[in-house]
């Protein structure tokens, strides 16, 4: 027998206008620009303000019970004139230059193709990392032929041969012996570094130079010094040497703060943003579809048409304001409890502080204090600086201090910089050195530390 209940419970469902306005917080202000166009493109019921002072138009749609309404973004928020744009080099790609000089190669027509597709297989930091069987499975797919292993190996080989040197090594023991097979004059120290290369690789990227000294013979240790010297100086990553500009693109941050006197002034870098508004056609068509006598079944759908564009565009104009004012919100509580930091740059004033002190001071949810966070930066007289660089874990000193996780990090980085690189600091040593400077750090909270420093374990940071 089935026994039936009535239940009653409450959901939260996030409203249309909310929706947009997480998706456009999470969007940066070099990328808002491209979102607004994309919205104008898709919505006919919005256009972009190409004067500064506009005609106010009046719409009045069913569902809204507010007087009529002009919506068009704000122009409340005056950008920085002053600001410096932060050039980074883009340049040609790698794959141009490497298809540059192969032009100078004399092949024939399929041999052309195993080499085009070759380069169209290497990776940004310059490695070919797809295997040639499978680049060979590619090219029967796409050209209907199939190249022997010999061929393809043969190909590769005259790509190796390639500026930068080490391009299109298939791993990152054969990147550095090709490096070293491009040294024009052989001595001594670049014999003895392919040897290290060839039979003590692993020995050598584990740091073990005691372990090659044995095997070598300690008669050559002032040798194998210099080999091993001169196989730390070669490029790991010879895709990143190939960046040289052509031209120069901007890095615009979310925010730009200056300060004068005592006071900051906090701006959004909003440069390139199009003022937008309801287009004044929709509205009209609106207005008529809204007025007309006729009412068939092709009018209803006209009008629910119209009617949805405009509100979509509405929800979106709100949802840029909205996103606006969060913003800045949510900036100027950042300044407000980093403000030793903002006032002298030092990041040893950084205090301790979490998503959920901002969530408080601003009465929003963490959730969207985070999307702010992990996709903003602001310029700062000091430099330019992602958001979440404000936000660190509390530490209590001996003398009942509470400093932020950012100093302790500061000190460590510090500590391992002077150290002697023949007796590395392990992190055992390094809790005691702490402890003995006031600072109680777990052994295991300077591993997580040293690990976000990007700082390799004592072994590794050894040296001869």
């Amino acid at each position: 027998m089935q026994n039936l209940s009535i239940s009653q419970s409450l959901s939260q469902k996030l409203s249309p206008q909310q929706i947009q306005f997480i998706k456009l917080l999470q969007v940066s202000s070099s990328n808002i620009t491209g979102a607004i166009k994309k919205e104008i493109e898709s919505n006919p019921a919005l256009e972009e303000e190409n004067d500064s002072i506009s005609n106010e138009e009046n719409i009045n749609l069913e569902d809204y019970k507010s007087e009529e309404e002009t919506y068009k973004t704000k122009t409340d928020f005056r950008p920085y004139n002053k600001r410096k744009e932060i050039p980074f080099s883009v340049g040609t790609s790698l794959q141009e230059k490497l298809l540059d000089q192969l032009g100078y190669l004399k092949l024939n027509e399929k041999d052309k193709i195993v080499a085009n597709q070759i380069i169209g297989t290497i990776d940004e930091d310059g490695y070919l990392r797809r295997d040639l069987e499978s680049i060979i499975d590619d090219i029967v797919f796409s050209e209907n032929f199939e190249p022997t292993l010999e061929n393809m190996k043969s190909i590769l080989f005259k790509i190796q041969d390639f500026d930068p040197p080490g391009i299109a090594a298939r791993n990152l023991k054969e990147c550095l012996y090709i490096q070293l097979n491009r040294i024009d004059e052989k001595n001594k120290q670049e014999t003895l570094a392919q040897l290290i290369i060839v039979k003590y690789y692993n020995e050598f990227i584990n740091k073990h130079y005691d372990k090659i000294i044995d095997k070598i013979g300690e008669k050559n240790i002032k040798e194998i010094k210099k080999a091993i010297t001169l196989i730390k100086n070669l490029n790991p990553k010879p895709g990143g040497s190939m960046d040289e500009s052509n031209h120069t693109e901007y890095l615009i941050p979310d925010f730009i703060l200056r300060k004068e006197g005592n006071d900051f002034e906090l701006t959004l870098s909003s440069k390139n943003s199009p003022h937008i508004k309801l287009s004044k056609d929709y509205i009209s068509m609106f207005s008529d579809l809204k007025t007309s006598k006729n009412k068939n079944e092709e009018h209803k759908k006209s009008y629910d048409f119209v009617k949805q564009k405009l509100e979509s565009a509405k929800w979106f104009i709100e949802a840029l304001e909205q996103r606006q004012n969060t913003l800045l919100k949510t900036m100027n509580t950042i300044i407000e409890l980093q403000y030793d930091f903002f006032n002298n740059g030092d990041d040893n004033l950084l205090k301790p502080m979490i998503l959920k002190d901002i969530s408080k001071k601003i009465d929003m949810d963490i959730s969207t204090v985070s999307r702010i966070v992990s996709s903003k930066v602001i310029q700062t007289d000091f430099g330019i600086f992602p958001l979440k660089f404000f936000f660190s874990e509390a530490h209590i000193k001996k003398d009942g201090e509470i400093i932020s996780s950012k100093k302790v990090k500061n000190l460590l980085k510090k500590l391992i910089s002077e150290e002697d690189k023949r007796e590395p600091y392990s992190d055992e040593k390094l809790e005691k050195i702490l402890n003995k400077k006031g600072y109680n750090i777990a052994r295991r909270t300077i591993s997580k530390y040293r690990e976000q420093l990007n700082i390799a374990v004592s072994r590794l940071r050894r040296d001869i």
